[in-house]
């Protein structure tokens, strides 16, 4: 049987012993980890609880920031205050010049970038200095407790205090530093309404906090400590005091040396009188209503443009009428960027309209729409650039237009017509076009037209239909692009977006289009300022809508297209004003501050220049020498020459080649199957009968045409039933018998023609009378009148007489 050892035994007890006191110790230490991490979980869901339930007013989130457009170099251009009316214009910490960074955490807080968010050494400072003095004269807050405060103000007080700084530890917790110092430079009071560095450089300096210099630096980086103290527009001399003690203490911690010092301190402090911008109101308006809650909405405008055309139509407006507004608009033509926009003469003045935005206004355009019935029609193959054409009386049906001036001029060319801005030839072109097609094509490019009752008419092309100041230089920018329109751009970020283009014209008749419109005359300058004359040339058009209701005037160039608009926002006439002698004027002036360069928009290799005929509309090449009475200098597009001739008016035109033949022996006229006289063939060529009023004498089918010979006559080879006004003799003078005598009159009879006469007094439809009969007409119009008797058939007549 085995002996127990005592001995092992203790040894055994002892060493149990030992482990069940470890043990015990072990569980009592895991006892105090596991407390420690319940009380630290417990801790922090108090805290994130807490942070939950209190969270920090952080600007982004509780849209604290007043609003802004700015132009495209980032300068405010109309601000829009935030619910409680304070400014705040929104800015990166990259944004912000350095030297104002240095001047503010170097006075501030040079342990910024260090502590946690409260500084014990400055507080005790503080405290010293406070009780030493017995009132407060220090704060020792740092930035992330001014932070704090601004987001959650309080009383000055302990409880206050306290809250302060668990909201500057709330703040260091969830930011990091440039966050908080970015809310520092967007939130800092600088006096009144007005916070935020970028607010507060904009306001009492009239610069961007980008731009700012050392004096001005240190400035705005004292003015937060006493901003109604050191407000620079209300007290200079404090402001400049308190700004000498930054820029001193920066030079002796050695941020600035010395002699930058002194020199920043010899600059005058000096405020602008704070006024909210106004630069383009109603763009920014708009602009701000589509811009889905941004603080900060950046456009395409230029505000040096902007401001100079905004100062020259002030000072355009004072000649003209009472309630009369106007409207600018200029676009690049590389990027379709709009440059320049004001939508009314006078923002806010009610006299004025001065709220209507007469950018987008739809109004009744006038002539502006010819130059594309011009292009689409050598689009079509219908002319070239001097195509012949007839500026004479005719009726579409119960439509009967008449010219601007109420005179007809006769045979013209489709250059002359564009440039006089004709309305006879531009009427007739879209007849022959297609009025809905022609509205279809426009649409499809952008331009939608208002149209009374909805149904495309010919009237249109007159004006007889709404669009916009705004569609109108959009769709007039094809004529420098290449024939293409693209959607006006406003905001800085649709230019890093495809260009979408939309195809108005081949390129080949934007060019020969723009190339007529450049050939007119510039208008007198409003000003002698603006008097020297431009090195890029501008193709411009203008329109007056019926009434003298709107003018306008758009212009394109190589690099941008301008329009302008004036007349009354109410739709009242403005007797006297019309296009060319009210908005053109004010056109020119426009593109006199754009400093055009000389460069030239780039004729298409299918566009060449061809030598044309009349009355023929042949090449000179392809015609006799007897059948070119006239030549003009073409541009004619993929080498084809279009006919002269309207083929769908043959009755009224008859033009062309006209063959007839004579009697050798007396050279008079008979006809082909004649047998009791031997015949010759001829050919002559001969004008439109609907001009034969207008041309020479000797180019006239009488002159032409030999009389018929009575050994052969026939009914049948009548050129035409002559037409002749009787009993007015060309360029007589009326006068009336005295200044109570009667008003003169003159009878209107005609002979010869066929069917019912139309007469036409100053180009206006005025009669219709039977074969044989005649009227009276009352000369009650001092100056020129232009009288002209025209047949169912194209014969007419014309004789001018003035009466005195």
């Amino acid at each position: 049987m085995k002996t127990i050892n005592p001995k092992g035994i203790r040894v055994g007890t002892v060493m149990i012993k030992q482990g069940l006191t470890t043990t015990i110790r072990w569980c009592k230490h895991q006892r105090i980890v596991v407390f420690l991490a319940l009380a630290l979980f417990m801790s922090l869901a108090v805290l994130f609880t807490l942070d939950s339930l209190y969270p920090l007013n952080l600007p982004e989130k509780n849209n604290l920031f007043a609003r802004v457009v700015v132009d495209e170099n980032d300068r405010p251009l109309r601000s829009f205050a935030d619910k409680n009316g304070i400014w705040r214009y929104p800015i990166k910490l990259h944004q912000v010049s350095p030297l104002y960074i240095d001047a503010l955490i170097n006075y501030e807080d040079r342990w910024f970038w260090h502590h946690p968010g409260i500084n014990p050494f400055s507080l005790l400072r503080a405290t010293m200095q406070n009780v030493a003095s017995n009132k407060i004269v220090s704060g020792g807050s740092t930035l992330s407790m001014q932070v704090a405060r601004i987001l959650h103000p309080h009383k000055r007080s302990l409880w206050g205090k306290t809250k302060q700084v668990l909201r500057t530890l709330q703040l260091e917790w969830q930011l990091d530093k440039k966050q908080i110092l970015q809310l520092y430079l967007n939130t800092a009071p600088f006096g009144g309404t007005i916070e935020g560095v970028q607010a507060a450089s904009f306001t009492y300096l009239n610069k961007s906090a980008k731009e700012l210099t050392h004096a001005e630096a240190a400035l705005l980086a004292v003015l937060p400590q006493a901003p109604t103290r050191y407000r620079p527009d209300l007290h200079a001399l404090a402001a400049q005091k308190a700004r000498n003690k930054v820029l001193q203490r920066l030079a002796d911690f050695d941020v600035w040396p010395q002699e930058i010092v002194d020199d920043a301190m010899l600059e005058q402090v000096f405020s602008f009188n704070f006024r909210p911008k106004q630069l383009a109101p109603l763009l920014a308006r708009r602009l701000l209503n589509h811009s889905n809650g941004q603080s900060v909405v950046k456009s395409t405008i230029d505000s040096d443009l902007q401001l100079a055309l905004q100062d020259s139509l002030t000072s355009y407006m004072t000649r003209l009428p009472k309630q009369s507004s106007a409207a600018i608009l200029v676009v690049d033509n590389k990027n379709s960027a709009v440059k320049a926009y004001i939508g009314t003469a006078d923002f806010a003045n009610a006299e004025r309209h001065g709220y209507v935005d007469m950018v987008q206004a739809i109004r009744s355009p006038g002539s502006t729409l010819k130059p594309f019935i011009y292009g689409l029609a050598l689009d079509e193959g219908l002319i070239h650039s001097h195509s012949l054409l007839a500026d004479v009386p005719r009726s579409w049906g119960d439509y009967r237009p008449s010219n601007f001036n109420g005179a007809f001029n006769g045979p013209v060319s489709a250059a002359e017509a564009l440039k006089r801005s004709l309305n006879m030839p531009a009427v007739d072109l879209l007849e022959r076009y297609g009025v809905n097609r022609f509205v279809a094509q426009l649409e499809n490019a952008g331009l939608t037209l208002s149209i009374p009752g909805g149904k495309p008419n010919l009237a249109i092309i007159l004006g007889g239909a709404g669009t916009s100041l705004e569609q109108l230089v959009e769709s007039y920018s094809a004529f420098a692009n290449q024939g293409k329109v693209s959607q006006l751009r406003f905001l800085q970020k649709e230019l890093t977006q495809d260009k979408q283009t939309r195809n108005l014209l081949s390129s080949e008749s934007a060019w020969v289009v723009q190339e007529l419109l450049a050939g007119i005359e510039r208008p007198g300058s409003i000003d002698t300022f603006a008097s020297s004359l431009q090195q890029g040339k501008m193709a411009w058009k203008t329109g007056t809508s019926y009434g003298f209701r709107d003018s306008w005037a758009i212009g394109v160039t190589k690099e941008y297209t301008l329009g302008v608009w004036l007349g009354r926002p109410d739709g009242t006439a403005m007797p006297g004003h019309y296009g060319s002698i009210s908005a053109g004027p004010l056109l020119f002036n426009v593109a006199d501050r754009l400093n055009l360069s000389a460069q030239q928009i780039t004729k298409p290799d299918k566009v060449t220049k061809e030598t044309i005929c009349w009355p023929l509309g042949t090449r000179k090449s392809d015609t006799r020498a007897s059948d070119c009475q006239e030549d003009h200098q073409a541009w004619i597009i993929d080498d084809t020459v279009p006919p002269t001739w309207h083929t769908s008016d043959v009755d009224a035109w008859q033009s062309g080649l006209f063959t007839f033949w004579t009697n050798p022996a007396n050279q008079l006229r008979v006809a082909m199957d004649c047998a009791t006289v031997p015949k010759k063939v001829n050919h002559v060529a001969v004008w439109p009968k609907v001009l034969e009023p207008w041309i020479k004498v000797k180019q006239r089918r009488f002159t032409l045409i030999p009389m018929l010979d009575p050994k052969c006559a026939s009914p049948d080879i009548a050129s035409s039933a002559t037409l002749k006004i009787t009993g007015i003799e060309e360029g007589s003078i009326y006068r009336k018998s005295g200044d109570k005598g009667k008003i003169p009159s003159v009878w209107l009879k005609s002979i010869g023609g066929l069917g019912t006469h139309n007469w036409y007094i100053n180009g206006k439809h005025s009669y219709q009378i039977k074969p044989n009969q005649g009227k009276e007409h009352l000369l009650s119009t001092i100056g020129k009148q232009q009288i002209i008797v025209q047949d169912q058939q194209g014969n007419s007549d014309m004789v001018t007489l003035f009466v005195e």
